[in-house]
């Protein structure tokens, strides 16, 4: 095991501990884990906030529910960013989806705005290297259009109505075809697991 690795797995047993603490009320453990984690946490709601108050607030509401639910983490199914990351993106796209948010335009790609955090965390790169590969080869075995579909609505930050404008498909079509994309997904990473 390489130092990287090493330094990941702490890192990782260490966010981990904190938001099992956090579960219990602690409040040092919970400002662990916000020092720990704020600054991926503000990117993903400034990416798909699109403006900096709105990601500001988004952000802040997502600690709330990570101190609410912090007992629900379970270190066996998922990473702790990873856990982190799908609520702060969850809450973003709900904050998309209000009205409010659907008059923000979204920040292009290197659109003058300063990263957040620009630099890779190490456990981010080892997370990547032990899923990132299992994840591709599943996504290979999709059609295109579901392939597609699944890459702009979670990896692109769209709502699924952005995804079924931008392809020209009905909505309930685009949730379906979401929908029985994300099931093969889980099914093919269950099956490699």
């Amino acid at each position: 095991m390489t130092a990287i690795e090493t330094q990941a797995d702490t890192r990782r047993a260490a966010l981990a501990t904190a938001l099992a603490m956090s579960a219990t009320g602690d409040r040092q453990a919970f400002r662990r884990v916000y020092d720990m984690t704020a600054a991926k946490l503000f990117g993903i709601c400034l990416r798909i906030c699109g403006e900096r108050q709105a990601a500001e607030d988004v952000l802040q509401e997502v600690y709330l529910i990570v101190w609410r639910r912090a007992a629900a983490y379970r270190p066996e199914r998922s990473h702790p960013v990873t856990w982190l990351a799908t609520i702060a993106r969850n809450r973003s796209l709900d904050w998309r989806r209000s009205p409010r948010g659907r008059a923000v335009t979204p920040i292009p790609d290197g659109g003058g705005v300063e990263a957040a955090d620009d630099a890779p965390l190490a456990d981010q790169s080892l997370v990547a290297a032990e899923e990132g590969q299992r994840l591709d080869d599943c996504m290979e075995q999709l059609e295109d259009r579901s392939r597609g579909a699944i890459r702009s609505a979670f990896l692109d930050g769209l709502t699924y109505a952005d995804v079924a404008d931008r392809t020209g498909v009905p909505l309930p079509t685009m949730k379906s075809i979401i929908r029985r994309a994300l099931i093969r997904l889980r099914e093919c990473l269950h099956d490699d697991a």
